[in-house]
Order: structure tokens, then sequence, then C-alpha cells
């Protein structure tokens, strides 16, 4: 985020965990991360690896302590809640902890996304709906269920 310029992570990039996150799914992720190949640059992020079942968490650990021998470039950043620090991947992974503080402002984060997710010609567009052109947006109500 050090240029607007500097693009988004690609979906290849990133791994949103949920209790339901396969190991299958873990396993091709670092696999992207871990074996080189010739699209080396990139930053992968596993975004709530906290929440992984124990099961999928040891497999992923075992493929990682495996894989990592071949790449010692890899670039892999794991964010987790920090109210769950003691689950299986945050433990297995302490000695690397960084407690992040976004260290930019949020209105410059903000015109960051803006930059990156704002329709150039918006032409009958789904992003037409959303306020200045942005092609994503966030829809929310107090009462529940009233057809978002």
């Amino acid at each position: 985020m050090n240029s607007p310029h500097q693009p988004l992570p690609t979906f290849d990039e990133v791994l949103l965990c949920t209790p339901q996150t396969s190991a299958e799914q873990v396993g091709l992720f670092l696999r992207r991360c871990l074996i080189p190949c010739g699209g080396g640059g990139k930053i992968y992020s596993m975004l709530y690896a906290d929440e992984l079942s124990y099961d999928v968490s040891c497999r992923a650990e075992e493929l990682f302590q495996h894989l990592q021998r071949y790449n010692s470039t890899y670039r892999l950043v794991i964010l987790c809640n920090c109210e769950r620090e003691h689950s299986y991947i945050p433990s297995v992974f302490s000695q690397y902890k960084v407690h992040m503080i976004p260290q930019r402002p949020l209105a410059e984060i903000q015109r960051y996304l803006q930059h990156h997710y704002r329709v150039a010609q918006p032409s009958s567009s789904a992003a037409s709906v959303f306020k200045a052109n942005m092609c994503v947006g966030i829809v929310s109500s107090r009462r529940a269920g009233v057809g978002k």
C-alpha cells in the first residue's frame, strides 16, 4: 500500500479459512506459496487460520514443515484473531508472531481501496448501484432479514 499503483492480492494469494476449510484447500494454498515457480514476488495470506479444525491444522503444519525446505524465499502472512491465539496454528507459529496495528490512517486506506475498486467507465453495471461507481460495497441493516 506504499503506492496506489500497487495491486491488490489476487485470488491465488489469499486463503480465507473457516472451520469447513479442508486440508486439500490448505495444501494447495501452501504448495502455491512454498513451491518455487515463475510467479515470484507474491505475498500469500492465510486469513483466520485460527479457525481451521485441529486435524486440518496438524496436516497443514506437517506439509509446511516438509515444503519449506524447498524454498527459503517464500512470503507468507498468517492472520489470526488475537482472542484465539491458543488454537493450533497460532501456537505452532508463535515464534514468528507480530502484533499488528494498521500503520496508515483509515482515510488513506480507504483512498487506496477506492482507487482499486472504482469502475472506470460505469455503463449499466452493478457498480452504478454503489456510491462513487465502486464495484464493491457493504449493505447492512439494523433489522435482520429485510432483503439485503
